[in-house]
């Protein structure tokens, strides 16, 4: 009787990404990995010690796409710019994936790409070198988390979002003024959480870039 299929490291980590885009981090086993792909999870266990290790791999090669072909340009703010807006657009590729790598992080070359281009942005900025790693891990920080807002509403249905949508009507335009004074005077022009999340993103990565070249000597 022939023997079961050996799934090389890369199949398995395409087939982890496909269930992963399908669901999300806390629905996702190696035992739904190893029914998918038809084998047992102990064949998996060859490859990836646990499902963190798995899942931060599959994070990282969405890093490694991110820096695909990337070449430093302009100056340093522009080279964060330019890095953060690749990991956006491919986070944005597989939006489920997004909350995995804030969550889990990367340790694998995806990882190490965006670090050492990040820290040689700053440390060309002018920064003290005891400033640069305080600086990278605010800047890496932010990343994860505008990433991962930014992934967990692209990932929701057009009835979902519709839903919050109307959800976040009833709240600000049905609240107390009595209560809620200031929610009250603004609220025609509050704007729910998914609006502008592009022009956010690029407003609040400038403003921390600020934040930073202010700090330089």
């Amino acid at each position: 009787m022939a023997g079961r299929r050996r799934w090389s490291t890369e199949e398995i980590l395409d087939a982890a990404a496909e269930l992963l885009r399908a669901g999300d981090a806390d629905a996702f086993s190696v035992r739904k990995l190893a029914a998918a792909l038809g084998t047992d999870s102990s064949s998996l266990y060859r490859h990836f010690r646990n499902k963190t290790e798995l899942v931060r791999a599959v994070a990282d090669r969405v890093l490694l796409s991110a820096m695909e072909g990337y070449r430093p340009e302009g100056d340093w703010k522009q080279r964060i710019t330019t890095v953060a807006l690749r990991l956006r657009d491919a986070f944005g590729q597989q939006p489920q994936l997004a909350a995995v790598w804030g969550r889990y992080a990367s340790g694998g070359a995806g990882s190490r790409l965006v670090m050492e281009e990040v820290l040689q942005a700053l440390r060309s900025s002018g920064l003290p070198d005891d400033q640069v790693p305080v600086r990278y891990h605010r800047m890496v920080v932010l990343l994860a988390a505008l990433i991962a807002s930014d992934g967990g509403v692209s990932s929701i249905s057009a009835q979902e979002f519709e839903q919050g949508l109307e959800q976040f009507r009833v709240a600000v335009l049905g609240a107390d003024p009595e209560r809620f004074p200031a929610l009250s005077h603004f609220a025609r022009e509050i704007r729910p959480l998914g609006a502008d999340r592009a022009a956010a993103f690029e407003e609040i990565l400038a403003a921390h870039l600020a934040d930073v070249e202010a700090a330089i000597p």
